[in-house]
């Protein structure tokens, strides 16, 4: 991921990477497919492949799953402490199971298709403001610093971010988005911020203010020099839509604007509080996020100070009135003392001054609405779900790999490994308008390890008829048991 900065609109845009999670629903997907298929025989065939195609996919986690709840029962933050004590284990043996616990989280994190949140990715989310315009810290001081480090030194992973010895940031999907609404106090603030700076260049103290360029946009420049015609075609790019970039005009002034900003489609927030000297906490915290615009990820972070005006605020508060007090008695003192002169620099000192106070006002409104949102309307579990959500993830991701590759297999014959990777992209795109980067291999290994698919000669890969995949496949422990339902039943 990376920002697209002064394109030829003058646009901030962002470029997104296609993510190989598949965007639709796995009901949907198979009523879809089987619809495509001419004759019904082979209809009621594919059906029942699908079926058991899930029931043994489901059958091959169930244990992995079964010892990742049972783990973190230990670890859970409600009563692991409990379960710890009645076990009866050492700390070393504690140890050992809390790592274990985190080496099947991470197999499972990975298998959801999330991602870990890097440094670069942090930098250029906040290198744009949204709704959210107070800088949040971390209270790093209740924050264990021990776990995710001794995890890390025996499961070393690339590209960690700087906070990944406190907490982790799981990402998954993209969307857009939207909030639209009349902005009037973020519109004054951004009326009072550029007669400052139009007042600051007139009277030539710019340069007290002045900044290098970010980092980030000079990488980021470079990076889309290099970006190739592929790379544009394959990846995403939304523009983020904000109110300091708007343009001036009494329209957007007194009316209802849309701002627009990209958003993770799931966050998922891992870590540890710190202990202290009469409790030592094993209790691992997971919280599950959703629809949480770029700009304003600090809300799904553990552990918030209250926010307030930075050192460098204060700094150029105090900068601003000293530098505004010279400039009006300078001024004021010269012999042809120019009225208006005075007046501008006044009431643009007590312009700025009020600039400050307003915004932190508002910004601190804004920001207790937006933790208040993110409790009851943002998150969508912790703990406990989180993991029966994920673990599900898992089976409804793996299963609609597995059909999507059989039913493009099926009707096409013979495929190459690419061949089969685009077709299963187009077929996406063209029957649900969805974009995702297909898994193609894992797909095949699936399919593969279900014994329908083979490979010739020439390494290209073919399948079995559907009733023949039925009769590989066998009857599942699930459909005798809707067979002995159904005979009650009757």
């Amino acid at each position: 991921m990376a920002t697209v900065k002064g394109n030829a609109d003058g646009k901030d845009v962002i470029r997104l990477e296609r993510e190989s999670v598949i965007p639709v629903l796995k009901p949907k997907l198979i009523m879809k497919l089987a619809d495509l298929i001419e004759l019904p025989a082979d209809r009621t065939e594919f059906l029942k492949l699908c079926k058991r195609v899930e029931y043994t996919i489901r059958a091959w986690y169930l244990l992995q799953f079964e010892d990742l709840m049972q783990l973190y029962s230990l670890f859970d933050p409600a009563h692991g402490d409990q379960r710890l004590v009645q076990q009866n284990l050492s700390t070393g043996e504690i140890d050992v199971l809390e790592l274990n616990f985190l080496h099947y989280f991470f197999q499972v994190m990975e298998k959801s298709n999330f991602k870990l949140v890097a440094d670069e990715e942090i930098e250029v989310a906040q290198s744009g403001q949204y709704l959210l315009n107070l800088p949040i810290k971390v209270d790093e001081s209740k924050l264990d610093k021990k776990l995710l480090p001794r995890y890390f030194k025996d499961h070393p992973y690339e590209n960690l971010p700087s906070f990944s010895d406190k907490y982790i940031i799981f990402r998954r999907g993209m969307g857009i988005d939207q909030t639209t609404d009349y902005f009037f106090m973020e519109k004054l603030d951004m009326i009072i911020a550029r007669f400052w700076a139009w007042l600051l260049r007139i009277t030539r103290i710019q340069r007290l203010f002045s900044k290098q360029p970010s980092m980030i946009s000079r990488n980021d420049t470079k990076k889309t020099d290099e970006i190739t015609a592929d790379t544009q075609k394959e990846d995403i790019f939304v523009e983020r839509i904000r109110i300091e970039n708007m343009k001036l005009s009494t329209r957007n002034l007194i009316n209802k604007i849309t701002i627009q900003e990209p958003s993770f489609d799931r966050m998922i927030v891992v870590y540890r509080r710190a202990s202290t000297n009469d409790k030592i906490d094993r209790g691992i915290y997971i919280k599950h996020f959703k629809n949480i615009p770029m700009a304003d990820m600090e809300i799904v972070l553990p552990e918030k100070k209250n926010p307030s005006l930075t050192p460098m605020d204060w700094v150029k508060f105090l900068i601003s009135v000293v530098v505004g007090l010279v400039t009006l008695v300078g001024s004021l003192e010269m012999p042809k003392a120019d009225i208006w002169v005075a007046i501008a620099i006044l009431s643009g000192l007590i312009g700025y001054c009020a600039k400050i106070y307003l915004t932190f006002q508002a910004n601190m409104a804004t920001y207790q609405n937006l933790i208040t949102k993110s409790m009851y309307d943002k998150q969508l579990d912790s703990g406990k779900g989180t993991l029966l959500h994920l673990c599900d993830d898992v089976i409804q991701q793996e299963v609609k790999e597995v059909i999507i590759s059989y039913f493009i297999l099926m009707e096409q014959g013979k495929l190459t490994i690419a061949d089969l990777d685009s077709q299963c992209e187009q077929l996406i795109k063209e029957e649900f308008i969805e974009e995702c980067n297909f898994e193609v291999e894992d797909a095949v290994k699936k399919l593969e390890k279900l014994g329908i698919v083979s490979r010739d000669s020439a390494g290209r890969i073919f399948c079995v008829p559907l009733k023949r995949a039925n009769e590989i496949i066998g009857t599942t422990t699930e459909e005798l048991v809707m067979k002995v339902q159904e005979g009650r039943a009757f």
